[in-house]
């Protein structure tokens, strides 16, 4: 393969794959990622609360099934096959979906009051369990595929052509997302995302096949989870997971609000936002292969905390486009530099990588099930946008991923 002049080495033939497949992905969950919890709101009788009993279910299962997973799927059927059969359980995740707006505009409830009824828990607790299986087969060997197929001299400047091209994907589809839902509706968006889906099965199924084992028993994963020698490093993936709980939840939803229901200038907004930060994503990557990427941590994530608490003082339209952009900038830097030594510290852990992929995936959801508690006990005495606050504070935090770096480049490696 031609070299280019952007990396040092040669693209892997494994890492093309995962490109290829997780950007086609990228289409359909930039296409519903801001407007599902709309969706699920509406759903709920617009009651924030019943959503995030949603997430903390689902986040739930996935963290009490992480554990035992790897060896059911990764060590049985290898980490390829495991990766598109996760892509299967993706598409079936979106015909949940489309079944239940089916019988949720039937029976009138997103126009209506929520009132709980059997049939609605029944096709959302279906919904659960088909996302866990797709959690479960598709997350963990996917990380650790990253991992192995990075380059160490261009790990930031791969990781950042995966991100700039999410921002570029980013930039588009929630503007044809917002247009297709004032010109049709859930159910259209939902069948497109089914067919995306099944398209990412091509790439993927060109995946190098990749030797690894998960050697841990359940009892022995939540051990080594809880240690004392890797908790500074959990901490910092936990805050990574609670930010993130925010931002894919909360703030769609207050957006959404406060533009009145209109999803075009939702979809709109978004795209703008995007546009301005594409160039500077590709820059960042390539300097997080050059420089400190613990200080380029450090001041991202302050800007990006700092972002947070402004966005509490939002009232229009403009005032979201203007720290919408400044907050996506700031992100670049903290996710990068984030992004880049979770990769590196990965690397540096020898055959045990996927061990690390799972402690990192339990981590995250341990912080998304802490912050939509947080959330819970606070929005009946405040406005959700003061939940904002507690996003900053986990941004700090992610932080302690400097700080325990070493101590777990060395621990893992002689477990």
């Amino acid at each position: 393969m031609k070299k280019m002049k952007y990396f040092s080495d040669k693209l892997s033939a494994g890492f093309i794959a995962i490109y290829s497949g997780r950007m086609t992905l990228t289409v359909a969950s930039q296409l519903l990622g801001l407007f599902m919890p709309i969706f699920l709101y509406q759903v709920f009788g617009f009651n924030i609360v019943w959503v995030l009993f949603y997430y903390i279910l689902k986040d739930v299962l996935y963290l009490i099934s992480l554990p035992f997973a790897p060896k059911v799927f990764m060590n049985r059927i290898g980490l390829k096959n495991s990766i598109r059969l996760g892509v299967i359980f993706g598409s079936l995740y979106y015909v949940g979906f489309f079944i239940l707006e089916k019988y949720t505009n039937s029976m009138e409830v997103i126009s209506g009051e929520f009132v709980p009824e059997a049939w609605l828990f029944t096709i959302i607790l279906t919904i659960i369990l088909i996302l866990t299986l797709n959690r479960l087969t598709y997350w963990a060997p996917l990380h650790t595929d990253i991992t192995k197929f990075t380059s160490k001299k261009d790990r930031g400047k791969q990781v950042g052509l995966m991100a700039v091209t999410q921002v570029i994907l980013g930039a588009l589809m929630p503007l044809a997302a917002g247009w297709l839902l004032m010109e049709f509706n859930y159910s259209f968006l939902f069948v497109v995302a089914i067919i995306v889906y099944l398209i990412a099965l091509i790439p993927f199924s060109a995946l190098p096949k990749v030797d690894e084992k998960f050697s841990w028993t359940y009892k022995k994963t939540w051990k080594e989870f809880t240690s004392k020698a890797r908790r500074k490093l959990m901490i910092a993936y936990s805050a990574d997971g609670a930010e993130s709980g925010v931002r894919m939840v909360i703030w769609p939803i207050f957006m959404w609000e406060l533009l009145n229901g209109n999803y075009l200038q939702v979809g709109i907004i978004s795209s703008l936002v995007v546009v301005v930060t594409v160039a500077v994503q590709l820059i960042v990557g390539n300097y997080t292969d050059k420089v400190n990427r613990k200080k380029m941590l450090k001041y991202g994530t302050i800007l990006y905390a700092i972002g947070w608490v402004i966005k509490i003082f939002i009232a229009s339209a403009f005032q979201i486009f203007i720290t919408s952009a400044y907050h996506n900038i700031a992100n670049i830097f903290s996710r990068t530099s984030f992004d880049a030594i979770n990769y590196e510290n990965a690397a540096d852990q020898g055959h045990y990588v996927d061990e690390y992929t799972v402690l990192r995936e339990m981590a995250i959801q341990v912080g998304r099930i802490t912050m939509s508690i947080v959330i819970i006990l606070l929005v009946p005495y405040l406005s959700i946008q003061w939940t904002f606050i507690c996003a900053a504070l986990a941004v700090l935090a992610m932080n302690f991923m400097t700080d325990s770096q070493e101590i777990e480049r060395a621990k893992l490696t002689r477990i």
